[in-house]
């Protein structure tokens, strides 16, 4: 009896995540696919009308604030790959100077501790034309320097673009740090005694020997950008207009202003379309690399 119970312990000790897993995760999205499927608007309305599939998806297919919320995710996803760029390079310098390593690790991973929100908000203050770096820029004599992104609808998505950056830029590093590290010593020493060049050592052979990190960012980075919402709101709202509308933000927006829970699980369920197949390649990348390290071992 004793060896049955502990044989059976574990998968009893997980029955409650299972559950929770099955009811708040599986279940809200097969309750918002349904929604989706109705004509709900303020309320949810538990009548299921094949129609509604033409209606609410061809509606939002058609609406020109979800096409520029689309847009804005790819001109975000494109701008803020550069957390990436900046990690690797932070990430290649603190390996080389091992003097100070956890001091600028430390520096650098400081923004991740800070949150979407407070990020948003400090970068808002500092766009601010009146006391931002704009007006401190005006006061002593550089009139012709312009920082007042936010305000335009031109220029708007690039200073959430920053911010993001500026915030990503620490995670990013510490995985390519991490990357770095697991990098053969013998390879550095062989590369050295042959003379090759900085820039051929990282172009030719650490960057190619990198790549599943890079495409681990890659990915982690644009699931960030589909669901992004905190830094919008804090920044512009979604503003000037509808210049920095992002899906999530139209989600919530059809919801919470427009009052129709309908069209934002439509919307909903479009994002968790986007996820999926952002998130697919990571789950068939991760079974190959498995199932080729078995065929080594093997």
């Amino acid at each position: 009896m004793a060896f049955r119970w502990s044989r059976w312990s574990p998968q009893l000790a997980l029955v409650p995540a299972l559950i929770i897993t099955l009811v708040a995760f599986i279940g809200s999205i097969g309750w918002t696919m349904f929604m989706s499927l109705t004509r709900s608007k303020r309320f949810p309305e538990y009548f299921f009308d094949p129609s509604e599939w033409s209606r609410q998806y061809g509606r939002l297919m058609k609406d020109d604030g979800w096409a520029i919320a689309l847009q804005n995710m790819l001109i975000l996803g494109i701008g803020s790959f550069l957390a990436i760029v900046f990690g690797f390079v932070l990430a290649a310098m603190i390996d080389r100077e091992k003097r100070g390593e956890g001091f600028f690790r430390t520096i650098f991973l400081y923004p991740l501790a800070v949150s979407l929100i407070v990020t948003g908000v400090a970068w808002r203050w500092m766009f601010n034309p009146s006391f931002g770096v704009q007006g401190a820029l005006h006061s002593i004599g550089l009139t012709f320097i312009n920082f007042d992104w936010l305000s335009n609808a031109d220029t708007a998505m690039y200073g959430i673009i920053l911010a993001t950056v500026w915030q990503g830029a620490g995670f990013y590093m510490a995985l390519m740090l991490s990357g770095l590290k697991s990098i053969n010593t013998e390879i550095w020493s062989a590369a050295k005694l042959d003379g090759v060049s900085f820039w051929r050592l990282y172009i030719e052979i650490i960057i190619p020997m990198m790549k599943f990190t890079f495409l681990t960012c890659a990915i982690l980075l644009s699931l960030g950008v589909v669901k992004a919402y905190d830094i919008v709101v804090a920044m512009t709202n979604g503003g000037p207009g509808q210049s920095t509308w992002v899906p999530a933000y139209f989600t919530i927006n059809a919801y919470w202003v427009k009052a129709n829970l309908g069209y934002a699980s439509a919307a909903a369920v479009v994002m968790l379309a986007i996820t999926g197949l952002i998130f697919l390649p990571l789950v068939l990348l991760t079974a190959w690399r498995e199932r080729s390290r078995e065929a080594r071992v093997s």
